[in-house]
């Protein structure tokens, strides 16, 4: 019991934050949607039940992705965490198209939603619990990322950087984003049917969640896809990795420098030139130190190194930053 315990506080807080707080949200939401008729309401409980299933299924993938390599699976199940991803992405997608389909249905057939004070409360509640859960995630993105940022300058931060973030986060910030501007868009539906006989807005505004939606799933897709592939590190990572390698007095050189991403986790794969003149038992100890002085970086799991004389030619050049890294 105590070693599943210690495997569930390794995995991603924010998914697991969010898939509570959106399955008290869901329940909250379906009920009130049955009992008002808001299309608008409906449309926001469909898509906190995707957020709580999907997130729900990060959680757990996370906590995989944390398992140590195996002799089977020696580079370790980072890219597990990839994988729920892309589950989650077939749940909001089919979720997206319940929502349009439901929106399209109002706009043919508008309905008067009854019980405004019910439907008012519960999407503010919506508006504070998704919009605490965005903010866990901004911080969550600048703390992984290693961002110096307090107060409202951790949004821009998190804006800046959450292509670097771990994919359960990246999943979070991206769904609470829709989620929080789904619920104010409810709100405005609900507000706007209750104060003119404008009835269209429903439909409208149940359609325009279902697009966020799909478009949450494209993104999220998108970025797993490279995830399952497997995607270099970014340009800081590898700059920060290489520095590590010549601050030892020995190397003289990087002859190649490959760094993979598993999960939230970096593969190192490397070739350092050391000084000539060494003998191979001194070299060797000079590799594993090396290897050591890496590993101690935390978002380095693996570091497979091989040690070349100096060729007298300098290889090392830092590259230059990739789109999307």
């Amino acid at each position: 019991m105590g070693s599943l315990w210690e495997s569930l506080k390794k995995g991603n807080m924010s998914s697991a934050t969010a898939a509570l707080g959106n399955t008290g949200l869901a329940i909250v939401k379906g009920l009130a949607a049955a009992y008002s008729g808001s299309g608008a309401m409906f449309a926001s409980a469909m898509h906190s039940v995707a957020d709580a299933v999907n997130q729900g299924f990060v959680f757990i993938g996370s906590v995989l992705a944390e398992k140590k390599p195996t002799q089977r699976f020696p580079t370790g199940f980072g890219r597990v965490i990839n994988l729920f991803c892309m589950i989650a992405v077939i749940v909001v997608t089919v979720m997206a198209y319940e929502t349009i389909k439901e929106g399209w249905h109002l706009i043919q057939e508008p309905a008067h939603a009854t019980h405004f004070w019910i439907n008012f409360w519960i999407l503010l509640l919506a508006i504070v619990v998704d919009g605490y859960v965005l903010v866990k995630a901004m911080k969550e993105i600048v703390h992984e990322t290693r961002v110096e940022a307090a107060g409202w300058a951790i949004i821009p931060a998190a804006f800046r950087n959450v292509g670097r973030a771990a994919p359960p986060t990246r999943l979070v910030f991206y769904e609470d984003i829709v989620a929080t501007i789904g619920a104010l868009l409810a709100l405005i539906a609900v507000i706007v049917s209750q104060v003119s006989s404008y009835t269209l807005f429903d439909g409208i505004a149940t359609m325009l969640i279902g697009v966020l939606m799909i478009g949450v799933a494209f993104k999220v897709g998108y970025d797993n896809m490279v995830g399952l592939i497997g995607v270099a590190a970014p340009k800081d990572v590898e700059d920060r990795i290489a520095k590590i390698i010549f601050s030892d007095p020995d190397v003289t050189d990087i002859n190649k420098l490959r760094i993979v991403q598993e999960g939230r986790f970096y593969h190192v794969e490397c070739y350092v030139e050391l000084r000539s003149g060494l003998m191979l038992s001194v070299a060797d100890d000079i590799k594993y130190r090396i290897r050591d002085s890496v590993l101690t970086d935390p978002d380095i799991s693996d570091v497979t190194m091989g040690i070349l004389e100096d060729n007298g030619v300098r290889d090392w050049e830092p590259r230059k930053a990739i789109e999307g890294t």
